[in-house]
């Protein structure tokens, strides 16, 4: 077993939904699991104005991939700027992603192959075959995928392979 040193940790800030969040995204993709939860204390609790032993932090992974969340109040807020694109080698797995994120999330934010979660989290679901369809060789190709691409909110593999093919 290689032990993989990952320099940069995507690091989520929610109001009070992080555990929420977390339970529902570890319960999504395969090879995923909460790694530490830590609590406000009586201290913390009171400089924040959080109930003493909620949860303050979650370190959890998504496929093996590190991330932390934290309830850290309304402060800040998620906005489209930034996502996270899950790469998908089928249809079933983008039909999976889209279908579970999706729920519960803003249908205004779908586009692409883009969508927002009910959490205001923005995710790429996005097949293989879209980037290679886009980088075709020939131009018309591409062009094809990309007017196909444009018209769609989840991304159909198959529609948008008949696209590129003429």
């Amino acid at each position: 077993m290689q032990n993989r040193f990952q320099r940069i940790t995507p690091f989520l800030w929610f109001d009070t939904q992080a555990e929420e969040a977390v339970a529902v995204y570890t319960s999504i993709f395969p090879n995923s699991r909460i790694v530490t939860t830590t609590r406000y204390n009586k201290e913390s609790a009171q400089v924040s104005g959080r109930a003493e032993g909620s949860v303050m932090t979650m370190a959890f992974q998504l496929d093996g991939q590190d991330f932390t969340a934290i309830n850290g109040g309304p402060q800040f807020t998620f906005s489209g700027a930034i996502s996270f694109v899950i790469h998908c080698q089928t249809q079933e797995e983008v039909d999976h992603y889209w279908n579970h994120l999706g729920e519960g999330g803003d249908p205004k934010a779908q586009q692409c192959g883009w969508l927002r979660d009910r959490f205001g989290v923005s995710w790429q679901v996005v097949p293989t075959q879209l980037v290679e369809l886009l980088a075709d060789p020939d131009p018309n190709r591409a062009r094809r995928a990309t007017m196909a691409m444009l018209g769609m909110k989840k991304l159909d593999i198959a529609a948008l392979q008949k696209a590129a093919a003429g």
